[in-house]
């Protein structure tokens, strides 16, 4: 098993991103962090093979995280996943040795392409270090592991309709404890309530998610929205 550190100082994406880590075989997340602090410490402790890092972090920046980390002798691999997605944050970040940058909002989809994208670099680089000759065919082969193919769009979205913010509302929703409206849906994934509930209808039609009406003082019944488990 690989053993993933996921960093982000959202509670809630930090869940979401944990439970797709736990989806893709082979990789389990041992421990979370929501603060730069809080993950250099797990990190030093050690037993971490993986971190998925959020850039923007409460108390320093992820690549400021990963700096200090090399400075100590810190080893451990990296995989940036974060809405910062100016060419300055990549460039850094591969300096620094990221082996992949993944922005949100993204798939489910596209991260499982990075982690086993991943296994494979580390099978490949036990079997080449096996051989304690490494030739450039074995160079090639460490790092044609890393490349990634694009993930295929999926069938069905209407115009308008993106995967990753589809992916994003229903990761929401499939976490959820409760029923939830638009106005929260919104609030909980930064997007417009415009937006949130031009997505939940075509979800509700597409029978992914299940309608219910709240009436309130008013008596103008609240549309709430609840995951409908494949």
């Amino acid at each position: 098993m690989i053993d993933v550190l996921v960093v982000d100082d959202d509670y809630r994406v930090a869940e979401i991103n944990a439970k797709y880590v736990g989806k893709v075989p082979g990789f389990r997340v041992i421990a979370r962090a929501h603060s730069a602090a809080q993950a250099l410490t797990t990190v030093q402790r050690g037993g971490i093979a993986l971190v998925l890092l959020d850039h923007y972090l409460p108390d320093r920046t992820g690549l400021e995280l990963v700096h200090r980390m090399r400075e100590q002798g810190i080893g451990t691999d990296v995989i940036m996943i974060t809405a910062a997605g100016d060419v300055a944050t990549v460039q850094q970040a591969m300096r620094l040795g990221a082996l992949h940058y993944l922005v949100k909002p993204f798939t489910f989809a596209a991260l499982r392409t990075r982690l086993e994208s991943y296994a494979a670099l580390r099978r490949t680089v036990d079997r080449v270090g096996g051989h304690g000759v490494t030739g450039q065919e074995q160079v090639d082969r460490i790092f044609g592991a890393l490349r990634t193919a694009p993930a295929p769009p999926s069938p069905g979205l209407p115009s308008g309709h993106s995967e990753p913010t589809t992916d994003l509302i229903c990761g929401v929703l499939h976490h959820a404890d409760q029923p939830l409206s638009a106005h929260e849906v919104a609030a909980r994934t930064g997007l417009s309530r415009s937006t949130a509930q031009r997505y939940l209808r075509h979800l509700e039609q597409a029978g992914r998610l299940r309608l219910s009406l709240k009436y309130g003082d008013t008596g103008r019944p609240e549309h709430r929205y609840a995951w409908v488990a494949p």
